[in-house]
């Protein structure tokens, strides 16, 4: 399901209109991104909560060569399902 297709189904659901649920979704995105960027954390119950994590330097291999490379240390995004999204999944299987 990309955007569009969520948009749509928000829409059905909520039973408002499409251009409504499409700027409702894309305030949550951006406020999700900007508390993420920021360094909070974003816990919706039942759903999952959104970080940043911190990956510590390592070393890997240039693929091409095969030589030892440091990857430095960065900051990456994270999402960890709740366990109502985990129990909804494993329904499914």
């Amino acid at each position: 399901m990309n955007k569009g297709e969520l948009i749509d189904q928000i829409a059905a659901k909520a039973d408002v209109t499409k251009k409504d649920a499409d700027s409702v979704l894309t305030a949550i995105l951006e406020v999700i991104l900007d508390a993420v960027a920021a360094g909070d954390k974003v816990t919706l119950v039942g759903f999952g909560t959104f970080e940043a994590r911190d990956r510590q330097a390592r070393e890997g291999r240039n693929p091409s060569t095969g030589k030892p490379i440091q990857i430095p240390a960065t900051r990456v995004p994270a999402f960890s399902a709740g366990k109502v999204f985990k129990e909804k999944v494993l329904e499914k299987v």
